[in-house]
């Protein structure tokens, strides 16, 4: 497998330079300075590529193209944002890079409600509470028949944090929520929004009505649209799994298991539309056997995020370190380097495969100074990065 690193751009902390030294040999990145909807010129695509190529590196897949509302919703200016959307993937394609990661999940990216939760060894780790993301739904975004959507249990968790939550604590909720996760990926969220829950409140106004089968029409409508392009230029779309892997806010997901992914990739059923493998979206829920599934789609797999989840009662999950968890990710290398033999025997497309550590704890130096996205600080991803280097190289020993 290819190693990889999502890097931010020009303004991310970590230069280019560090990676090189600690195994790093492709480069997931964006243009997160377009606006959603709009062309990506081959001059803006070809900066970035050269940029990372003066490095010694190569731009090996877009994380992410963004997919606008509009296109979810297949309404507004869908269209026009299909056209730009076809258009960007031939720009990339004209410029090499033929590997582009995505989503198709309404209003918010993943969603976590701690960001800095200690750990026993004194690293800080991504967590989900999904009582305390109740009580954001409920008193904070007033969700019309938000009420009806959680368990007595988890309602009555929600009272309790009622009662003692600090007004502190409820800004630091909304930030985590809307701000922090979202605003570095999504394009719907910045930081300098000043009523981040109002605009919050609209985009979920949006959806009012949307069900999952609609939603489902719409990612076909899109697939279909951008399908000529990718089996022209052999573009391998690879579409993130939902994190976290249930229905949120209302809101429909699609990318949630196995029927979800079985009828996915057989709507528009051609090798470029294919799966980004995240087996810490997956891990996090319970009715996901993520080998199993590794072995199901291992074919339709273009892009690997590893990382690992504990899931405990109520839906509640923590980002474990990469060694343990229900992510399983010594079997799921397994399988995907097995894959990868049969593509180089098959002098088939995609190999390798690139793959790159998902989110790492908080540690060291970098708790104290901080200054990164959530989950994509520097020494715990390089923790990472170096744990999975070492279970590839000791399965494919073990394979000889």
């Amino acid at each position: 497998m290819e190693k990889t690193w999502r890097w931010f751009g020009p303004d991310d902390r970590i230069p280019l330079k560090y990676l090189r030294q600690i195994g790093v040999e492709g480069i997931v990145t964006a243009l997160h300075h377009i606006p959603n909807g709009e062309v990506w010129s081959r001059h803006e695509i070809q900066k970035r590529r050269h940029l990372i190529e003066s490095e010694g590196l190569r731009w090996s897949v877009v994380e992410s193209l963004p997919v606008t509302e509009d296109i979810k919703l297949g309404r507004g200016e869908s269209d026009m944002h299909l056209r730009n959307y076809c258009t960007s993937l031939e720009n990339l394609a004209m410029e090499g890079i033929r590997t582009v990661c995505y989503n198709f999940m309404p209003v918010i990216d993943w969603i976590r409600t701690d960001l800095y939760r200690p750990n026993p060894d004194g690293t800080r780790s991504l967590y989900f509470d999904y009582a305390r993301f109740a009580y954001f739904d409920r008193y904070i975004l007033q969700r019309e028949g938000a009420g009806k959507d959680y368990p007595e249990n988890i309602l009555a968790e929600t009272e309790n944090i009622r009662k003692t939550i600090t007004p502190q604590e409820e800004k630091d909720l909304i930030n985590n929520i809307i701000i922090k996760t979202q605003g570095f990926v999504s394009g719907n969220f910045s930081e300098n929004d000043k009523q981040p829950v109002d605009l919050f409140r609209k985009l979920l106004t949006r959806y009012r009505g949307v069900d999952k089968d609609q939603l489902r029409n719409n990612f076909q409508r899109f697939m279909s649209a951008i399908a000529p392009v990718l089996v022209k230029n052999d573009i391998r779309m690879c579409i993130h799994p939902d994190d976290p892997p249930f229905p949120v806010l209302g809101l429909p997901r699609i990318v949630t298991g196995l029927e979800d992914v079985d009828w996915l990739l057989a709507s528009v059923d051609i090798p470029q539309n294919g799966l980004t493998f995240c087996a810490g979206s997956l891990s996090s829920g319970l009715h996901n056997d993520v080998p199993a599934l590794a072995t199901r789609y291992a074919s339709r797999t273009h892009f690997i995020h590893l990382r690992s989840t504990e899931v405990f009662d109520n839906k509640n999950f923590a980002e474990s370190d990469h060694l343990s968890g229900r992510g399983q990710l010594a079997e799921v290398i397994r399988i995907f380097l097995q894959e990868e033999e049969r593509r180089k025997q098959e002098d088939s497309a995609g190999y390798p495969i690139p793959m790159r550590p998902d989110h790492g704890p908080l540690m060291l130096s970098d708790i104290d100074n901080n200054i990164y996205n959530p989950g994509y600080s520097f020494y715990g991803r390089m923790k990472a990065l170096a744990e999975l280097s070492g279970m590839m190289e000791a399965i494919k020993h073990m394979n000889k």
